[in-house]
C-alpha cells in the first residue's frame, strides 16, 4: 500500500479549490479576470478575457522592467510591484474593473500583496 505524500495532497487540493472557484468566476470583455500564479521564486499575474480565451495583459517577476529592481527585496514587496505593473498596463489598455481570481491560493501573503498593488495602480475589484 502506497502512502500519499503531503506535497501531492496539497497540489491536488489546490487544483480542486481552483476548479471550484473557476465555476463561479468568469472574465468578460467588460470585466476581465486577474489570475495569480505563484511559484517558489516568482509570481505571475495575467488579465484574461475568458469569452475570447485570450490573455490581454501579463506581468511577472521575470519581466525586464522588474528584474533589476527585485534582487534583494522580500517576496511580498516583489508581488506588490508585479500588481502595480499589471494595474498600469491594464489602465493603458482602458481596463478599469476586473474580477480577482486567487487560483486556489489563500488570500494571504504574496497573493494579497499583488492584489493590493493592482488596487494602488487604480484597478477596481
Amino acid at each position: 500500500m502506497k502512502i500519499p505524500r503531503k506535497k501531492e495532497d496539497s497540489r491536488s487540493a489546490r487544483a480542486a479549490r481552483h476548479h471550484r472557484i473557476r465555476t463561479r468566476v468568469q472574465g468578460t470583455a467588460e470585466r476581465p479576470r486577474l489570475c495569480v500564479f505563484r511559484s517558489l521564486n516568482h509570481v505571475y499575474g495575467q488579465i484574461i478575457d475568458d469569452v475570447k480565451g485570450a490573455t490581454l495583459i501579463s506581468a511577472s517577476t521575470l519581466d525586464t522592467e522588474l528584474r533589476e529592481k527585485v534582487n534583494d527585496m522580500p517576496k511580498k514587496d516583489i508581488a506588490n510591484l508585479v500588481g502595480k505593473l499589471v494595474g498600469q498596463r491594464a489602465l493603458e489598455k482602458g481596463i478599469t474593473t476586473i474580477i480577482f481570481d486567487r487560483a486556489g491560493y489563500k488570500y494571504h501573503g504574496r497573493v494579497k500583496s499583488l492584489a493590493e498593488g493592482a488596487r494602488e495602480a487604480g484597478l477596481q475589484f
